[in-house]
């Protein structure tokens, strides 16, 4: 496996890195271990509040320069990958200003003597993160699990190794200690072997549901806890009392933003009848005015796919869509431009039967569905392997949560796009993974909760 970084925008190679020998990872392991032994002797919590602290101030200060790290290596437009920056650095505030109280044991009732269950770190984590958010996918599981006292190794995706380290490099910066975070350019071997290791404690990973499968087998093979994020084929339903203002400045963002790149971005629209012309004219018209170009030109709205790679996956699925009978109505044609850029497309009439219904396209493009009740809305938003988000348009607050209910998925938003923001948990269901990430659920997922019990004598 090859680490290098290569600019979607000009396809040329910026850097590559070398990987990691079995030496270096062992003596990752030695040096992580032996700090998770040292945080459980002193449990020093105040100066990891300070370290994560300093460590949103470093990403403050330098917002641009990351900004411009991520944009090179995969693509993404500079406001976004700014924005990217700061939500990292949001996730510092947070967890510093909530760590004693996600850290306080909790008392139990009990009439039959005194109890409490302790919140106590593992050990080394294994982190296996994707390249669409190079910093934040880090940040998610990092900062958490370094406030509980688990050190992290980490083995990003192979297209953005620049970004990854300039994110370990920043925690270093902070002045965490040598084995906090340590980003290591392994192979798929390595990977297991680290998992396997008796001093890792457990996995977390945000990819593919192939990749997926293969960490939970091995985590699962040797008795560690893991955690999944596996991508979503999310729906956007439109209900009969949806404020159709608010959906055409939502909607088309919620397919595009980062390319379409997006985990949980807006896949599957799905729309009344009354009402599917009227949605279909107005993302076509959104579409065909997105300006293709400079991920670092602030002019630029539509960036390219993040690699050569990416670009043909994508173009390859929408073929199978037409080819089982999927109308195009608008894209899906050539761009004249040099860089992974894919046109803006949308897709129509993918019936059940078509290899495409069930599956995610990480990319601009958008399959709309006309529904004639909310029922079959409903239906048609539970028809799949994946539950990782799901967004609702409606005036009616409650209308809108009671259909929210009804969706087989592990977050909605009402009237807005997608959303990821330190106090709420992220994770879905399905084959979309388990386990949850950021606001205390991501505190819990990797401790030991430790009773401490003394029975009434």
């Amino acid at each position: 496996m090859a680490y290098q970084s290569i600019n979607p925008f000009t396809n040329q190679v910026e850097k590559t890195f070398e990987n990691t020998t079995d030496e270096e990872l062992e003596q990752t392991l030695t040096t992580a271990h032996q700090l998770y032994l040292d945080w459980r002797k002193y449990n020093d919590l105040e100066e990891r509040k300070r370290q994560i602290l300093k460590l949103g101030q470093i990403l403050r200060e330098r917002r641009v320069e990351y900004a411009t790290v991520m944009s090179k290596e995969m693509g993404k437009l500079i406001s976004e990958a700014e924005g990217e920056v700061d939500l990292c650095a949001s996730f510092c505030d947070y967890y510093a200003a909530h760590a004693d109280e996600f850290m306080q044991p909790k008392i139990i009732a009990t009439t039959s003597g005194r109890a409490k269950v302790l919140k106590q770190s593992l050990g080394i984590l294994v982190a296996i993160e994707p390249w669409n958010f190079p910093f934040y996918q880090i940040a998610r599981v990092f900062i958490p699990n370094f406030i509980v006292g688990n050190p992290m190794i980490l083995k990003d995706a192979s297209n953005c190794p620049a970004s990854a380290q300039a994110f370990a490099d920043a925690v270093k910066e902070a002045g965490a200690p040598a084995g906090s975070l340590t980003n290591l350019f392994l192979s798929y071997d390595q990977v297991n072997k680290a998992i396997a290791d008796k001093r890792v404690a457990g996995a977390c990973l945000t990819g593919s549901e192939r990749g997926g499968a293969t960490v939970a087998k091995e985590a699962g093979a040797n008795l560690k806890k893991s955690t999944l994020e596996l991508g979503g084929n999310d729906a956007f339903i439109i209900l009969d009392d949806a404020d159709w203002d608010l959906v055409e400045k939502v909607a088309p963002a919620a397919r595009l933003y980062n390319a379409g790149q997006v985990c949980t971005s807006s896949k599957r629209f799905i729309v009344l009848e009354k009402d599917y012309d009227r949605f279909l004219k107005m993302m076509k018209d959104a579409f065909s005015k997105v300006k293709m170009g400079d991920p670092l030109d602030p002019l630029t709205t539509l960036a390219p796919l993040s690699s050569k790679k990416a670009k043909e996956k994508l173009q390859q699925q929408v073929a199978t869509a037409v080819e089982n009978g999927a109308k195009v109505y608008y894209g899906n044609k050539p761009v004249d431009m040099e860089g992974q850029f894919f046109m803006p497309t949308i897709l129509t009439d993918i019936t059940p039967d078509n290899p495409i219904f069930d599956t995610e396209m990480f990319g601009p493009v958008a399959s709309v569905y006309k529904v004639s009740s909310e029922e079959e809305a409903i239906e048609l938003a539970n028809n799949s392997s994946y539950g990782l988000g799901n967004t609702i348009f409606s005036n009616d607050s409650e209308h809108a949560e009671r259909v929210a209910a009804k969706i087989e998925t592990g977050m909605s938003w009402i009237n807005a796009g997608w959303a990821s923001l330190p106090e709420l948990p992220f994770g879905g269901v399905k084959n979309s993974g388990y386990g949850r990430e950021l606001s205390s659920y991501g505190i819990d997922e990797f401790t030991n909760k430790h009773l401490i019990y003394e029975a009434r004598q």
